[in-house]
């Protein structure tokens, strides 16, 4: 498995728990609540699998653990911080700190596929001679080591996803949250990349992956959380 590229040492985080919901719900507009009362922990170095029905609020789920929402009612602490009292300057800082892989991949269509996925070390900073190595280690462990100077728009679904994993991981973030990431590859690439996220967690990261595939959540021996009807069920160590 592929490392990350090396950082320098940071002052240990002052959190035991990755995230913590507590009584939070969601909805759009005006609609019905797609997510009802959810109380959540996630412990930092965590491993979890996070299932469900279509429209049951995985994906919304995501969202607001991406801060790309908030809550309509609850509270919620990331890092140790209310995300009620995060102002939307801040925001940014603690999305670094997050590895999202999305179901539409939202791959920059302009650049490479090795640019893609050193986009959130360039954004970070680093220098190209510094992290290119990685990056290259990286795409080959996702099957993409032939395809580096292409563009998004000559790869198949599958190598999308891979490139979108890839990008998502590369700054080994201390939160990965995965939406459907083996949705579009075979069973043999779902387990090399289920292997990548497991490498991850034990190297510190907090991941929750929502997934339709429950025969791969059970095989992964991580703790697996089923949504329906906008409740969480199951266990969260």
């Amino acid at each position: 498995m592929p490392f990350p590229p090396r950082r320098a040492a940071q002052p240990v985080p002052d959190f035991t728990e990755t995230a913590r919901l507590q009584g939070v719900e969601f909805g759009y507009g005006q609609g019905a609540r797609v997510l009802r009362g959810i109380d959540l922990i996630l412990p930092r170095g965590s491993f979890h699998f996070l299932t469900g029905p279509s429209g049951a609020g995985k994906s919304s789920l995501l969202r607001l653990l991406h801060l790309a929402a908030r809550p309509t009612a609850g509270r919620m602490r990331l890092f140790g911080e209310d995300a009620a009292l995060i102002r939307r300057p801040d925001a940014p800082r603690l999305r670094r700190r997050i590895g999202v892989v999305f179901q539409d991949f939202r791959l920059m269509d302009h650049l490479s596929v090795f640019d893609n996925a050193a986009l959130p070390l360039r954004l970070a900073g680093n220098r190209a001679e510094d992290y290119g190595p990685d990056v290259e280690e990286m795409l080959r462990w996702v099957g993409l080591g032939g395809r580096m100077g292409d563009l998004p728009e000559t790869l198949s679904g599958g190598e999308k996803q891979r490139l979108a994993i890839a990008r998502a991981v590369i700054g080994k973030p201390d939160l990965i949250l995965a939406d459907e990431p083996t949705g579009n590859v075979d069973a043999a690439m779902a387990a090399r990349l289920l292997k990548l996220f497991q490498g991850l967690n034990h190297m510190g990261a907090t991941v929750l992956i929502a997934s339709h595939d429950e025969a791969l959540a059970a095989r992964s021996g991580a703790g697996v959380l089923r949504l329906e009807h906008g409740r969480i069920h199951g266990a969260q160590a």
